[in-house]
């Protein structure tokens, strides 16, 4: 199984510079809106990631700074390679991308302990 080009190749570099300054400027998970604690760490479902806010499965760039957004790790899980319309439901014809906020939660991951 060969890795995405964010996580090996071409785009690695600028992958991981784009991260540390979106890490460096926000603070607030680009899917539900809360915020995020940079104190936690994965494998703790609240812990910070990178969203890919149009997948790479769906033509989203893998690299640029402007398909990139902070997420809690469990709320990118949720996401996986979907779109959200604004109003929170899932974009069945995944031709426009509105926003990929408010997706719903399951889980009150405030009281998880690792």
């Amino acid at each position: 199984m060969s890795k995405r080009a964010d996580q090996n190749g071409t785009h690695r570099g600028q992958f991981e510079k784009n991260k540390k300054k979106i890490y460096a400027t926000q603070s607030v998970c680009g899917i539900c809106g809360n915020p995020v604690d940079f104190k936690l760490k994965y494998p703790h479902p609240l812990s910070p990631c990178i969203d890919h806010i149009i997948p790479i499965a769906k033509g989203g760039h893998p690299s640029d700074i402007d398909n990139l957004q902070l997420a809690h790790w469990t709320c990118n899980r949720q996401k996986s390679d979907k779109l959200i319309r604004a109003n929170g439901t899932i974009d069945s014809n995944q031709e426009k991308e509105i926003s990929n906020r408010i997706l719903p939660q399951s889980t009150d991951w405030t009281k998880y302990h690792s």
